[in-house]
């Protein structure tokens, strides 16, 4: 590690974590020091990393990253890592990481499906199959699930929440994040969490994963490729692969991997309790055939 006096990239843009940090560098404390060193001399790096694996290479406690984010005005660590891509890369990757400007709409439109497309790939090379498996069994004994899920990672929590229903299973999804950290702290051993957050850092849906576990819960968590905090909460661990955290928060292929995860989960539940699980779709599409125009 670099532990000199870097003066960060040059073409640092103004108001972006890395050139604020350059100026703050002198009056910050030991150890927000060395974070602030590490991020000034790694910036490529840093974009790739969680906030478990930057921890473990600048030597630091995440909750010491957190601490200098807070002073850096930015929100997590998710945010200062945005912070920092803007002031590496050119405004337009913040649309998507392959467009340039000038590329017409066919160009745009095979650049963001094709992304989309490998993320699905990647992620089939990642994802454990036993651990799949051993969720499919966790949810299947649970009395209950409970689905976590806020801001991008919601619309995939209801997604998951809605087909566990379908196949006959007791759900609820909450996407609130207070109300998540309440309904957690109340559950009881052989009921099963599932908790969904791309960069695995998620502050509310990380402490709501722990409230479970602490519980006696089983966890289970879908999260992209690499060390996270949520990690140390959770008992069966399903990896996606997007590549989202370079520059955007709201990408879809996080979401796109998310969603297969999902379908992959449902399907080897509705396959694992078969006859069950096709009395239900059955009782659920005759009601909602009376509802379709």
């Amino acid at each position: 590690m670099n532990s000199g006096n870097p003066s960060g990239p040059r073409n640092s843009a103004p108001g972006t974590a890395l050139a604020r940090l350059t100026v703050m560098r002198e009056k910050l404390p030991p150890v927000a020091r060395r974070i602030a060193d590490f991020i000034l001399s790694n910036p490529g790096d840093v974009v790739h990393m969680s906030i478990t694996e930057m921890a473990e290479r600048a030597e630091v406690s995440e909750g010491s990253i957190v601490s200098l984010c807070q002073q850096l005005g930015v929100k997590g660590y998710q945010g200062l890592k945005i912070q920092v891509a803007q002031g590496l890369v050119e405004p337009i990757k913040f649309i998507h990481e392959d467009l340039v400007l000038g590329d017409d709409t066919a160009t745009v439109t095979n650049k963001v499906v094709s992304s989309g497309v490998q993320a699905l790939v990647d992620t089939l090379a990642v994802l454990d199959i036993e651990a799949l498996e051993r969720a499919v069994s966790a949810i299947l004994a649970a009395p209950w699930v409970e689905v976590y899920g806020i801001g991008s990672a919601a619309p995939v929590a209801i997604d998951a929440y809605h087909r566990m229903t379908r196949l006959g299973l007791n759900c609820k999804v909450i996407t609130d994040s207070h109300a998540q950290l309440v309904s957690a702290s109340f559950l009881k051993p052989k009921v099963a969490t599932l908790s969904i957050s791309h960069s695995g850092s998620t502050i509310e849906t990380v402490s709501a994963t722990q409230l479970a576990k602490e519980a006696g819960a089983t966890t289970i968590c879908i999260t992209n490729f690499g060390k996270s905090p949520i990690q140390n909460y959770t008992d069966i661990v399903l990896y996606t692969a997007a590549r989202e955290t370079r520059f955007r928060t709201e990408a879809m292929t996080s979401r796109l991997a998310e969603f297969a995860v999902i379908d992959a989960l449902n399907a080897n539940i509705a396959l694992a309790s078969y006859e069950r699980s096709l009395d239900a779709l059955r009782r659920t599409s005759d009601v909602l055939s009376n509802r379709r125009s």
